[in-house]
């Protein structure tokens, strides 16, 4: 059986987590796809850092763009993060070196995925990117190959959890914003700086990712109209529910005539509506500022 031959650059949560993957799903990994997955070579901050997992049977690198360009491997994850700089360079030398790249990274992809696309696409590699939109769930792929044969005219759902989160718990406590935002955080829900979240600018990077797979037209992220929750008060929220009505962060994308349409802000949305009933994530895992977005 070949080897996959991978190189991982970033050993944070989501980094020394897939290493442990790979490690303990070995066997059901290499049955499914007739290939044994091996990391030849990691990168990051800290070497001697104990991240839980064993890196003996893998090169280190200091620098990540040097183990992009020279690292014996077919595939390089980037796990970094940010959409400009280190992350970047990572990318685009792995696609220029002709070496298949997977990243989470959905600010670089909003940025970026455009060019990136086409970089991989003239070198006759794959840029994969599941795990930007919605975690676990395989939303490109379904829009990519289940719905390949469906004329896609409107997109819409809940795309950060943590705003969700805070709107939720408005919602039962009837708080305002400000403490339910500082709960969250001291939880582990949102980040010391939640404005990504909050501004929704974290739901906005992901839709302009899915609206480029769902209607084939080049990444905007500019073209996205943004709008977060910071001024949605208790008394929003209990007016809404006397007319029938939850109030919810959606992010929406539509063809319309004139072009395609994004938008990122607070909706009423019907007591009766399935998506009306997606409340708290689940509990949190690791310290504060580690979350699990489990509403994507």
């Amino acid at each position: 059986m070949s080897e996959l031959r991978i190189a991982i650059a970033g050993l944070g949560t989501v980094g020394a987590g897939t290493l442990a993957l790979l490690r303990d799903q070995a066997e059901l990994l290499a049955a499914r796809s007739g290939r044994a997955f091996k990391v030849v070579a990691v990168s990051a901050r800290e070497r001697a850092k104990d991240r839980g997992v064993d890196l003996a049977s893998a090169r280190w690198y200091d620098d990540p763009v040097a183990m992009a360009r020279e690292a014996d491997a077919e595939v390089v994850v980037e796990l970094i993060g940010g959409s400009d700089g280190v992350a970047k360079q990572i990318c685009e030398t792995a696609l220029d070196a002709r070496r298949h790249v997977v990243t989470a990274n959905k600010a670089l992809l909003a940025h970026h995925g455009t060019a990136l696309a086409k970089m991989a696409e003239a070198g006759g590699v794959t840029l994969s990117f599941e795990a930007a939109v919605a975690g676990g769930v395989p939303i490109v792929k379904a829009l990519r190959e289940g719905l390949a044969a469906n004329r896609i005219t409107r997109l819409y759902g809940i795309l950060n959890g943590t705003s969700n989160y805070i709107l939720t718990g408005m919602r039962d406590s009837q708080r305002p914003f400000l403490k339910v935002l500082q709960q969250a955080q001291k939880l582990g829900y949102a980040e010391a700086d939640p404005s990504f979240d909050v501004d929704g600018i974290d739901a906005a990077h992901k839709l302009a990712i899915l609206t480029s797979v769902a209607f084939g037209n080049e990444v905007d992220f500019k073209g996205v109209y943004t709008e977060g929750i910071r001024h949605v008060s208790p008394l929003d929220i209990e007016y809404a529910g006397a007319l029938g009505y939850r109030i919810k962060l959606l992010a929406i994308a539509r063809r319309t005539d004139i072009g395609i349409e994004q938008r990122v802000h607070p909706c009423m949305v019907r007591d009766s509506a399935a998506i009306a009933v997606v409340g708290r994530v689940g509990k949190p895992r690791g310290p504060p500022g580690v979350f699990n977005r489990r509403t994507v």
